[in-house]
């Protein structure tokens, strides 16, 4: 490959430098951009892009992603306690080994009310992309048996789950990003508990950055959660 350094009468020494000076200070900018997307439909991201340049070529595989680490806060009210933190880590599909699943492990619903709302979720969950069908979740988790239980007062803090989701209608953003107008998603619970239920929905995309969420959600136990309820929700992706 020609980079057109021959027209230059610098030595092999200088043009080193100059590579490994504008390869240190790449990956230096890039650090925030990794984990602070500027576009949308990043919720169930297991990956950012790795860009990481061959100085031989001079050149960056772009299809080359590296796994994600994912921090976050919740706030649910009216409570008294509103806070939850959740983490997770997720690697992409074909990442372990060829026709591997999509790997993802975390913990959520991290409360500040000891024996309230600490229910300290983890889970795992491995996914694999179905050509035609959509993107295919299963796994199970396990929580603070002192919180999770059931209507008769029963440890019921471990299960399964399962999930799915499937864009529709893709379309580009001005700056060529493409995203789903449309995002079909279902997914379910097991277990007598705070969590277990499930739900269907759609995702309108208003921008790449602006969803709007409507469905309804169902539970295992009415006398913990009540009846079916209709949920909306609207989610902003906002730069920093």
């Amino acid at each position: 490959m020609s980079l057109g350094r021959e027209q230059v009468d610098w030595s092999d020494a200088i043009w080193k430098a100059l590579d490994d000076a504008v390869h240190d200070e790449f990956h230096r900018t890039a650090v925030g951009l990794k984990f602070i997307p500027f576009h949308g439909q990043v919720d169930n991201a297991m990956t950012v892009p790795a860009d990481v340049i061959d100085l031989e070529n001079m050149t960056v595989d772009e299809t080359d992603v590296t796994a994600l680490v994912e921090l976050g806060i919740d706030t649910v009210e009216p409570s008294d306690h509103p806070l939850y933190f959740n983490a997770k880590l997720g690697t992409p599909e074909g990442a372990l080994f060829g026709g591997a699943p999509a790997v993802n492990v975390g913990i959520f619903n991290v409360g500040t009310q000891s024996g309230s709302t600490n229910q300290n979720v983890v889970d795992g969950l491995l996914g694999k992309t179905i050509p035609g069908v959509g993107r295919l979740f299963a796994g199970g988790y396990v929580g603070n048996d002192d919180v999770l239980r059931n209507a008769q007062g029963e440890s019921e803090a471990a299960g399964f789950m399962v999930g799915f989701d499937r864009g529709l209608v893709p379309v580009k953003d001005p700056a060529g990003n493409g995203y789903n107008r449309l995002v079909l998603c279902g997914d379910y619970a097991s277990g007598k508990n705070a969590l277990g239920g499930g739900g269907v929905g759609l995702y309108w995309y208003f921008t790449s950055s602006v969803s709007l969420l409507n469905g309804m959600v169902w539970f295992n136990e009415k006398a913990i959660n009540g009846e079916w309820k209709w949920t909306t929700q609207l989610d902003v992706n906002v730069p920093f």
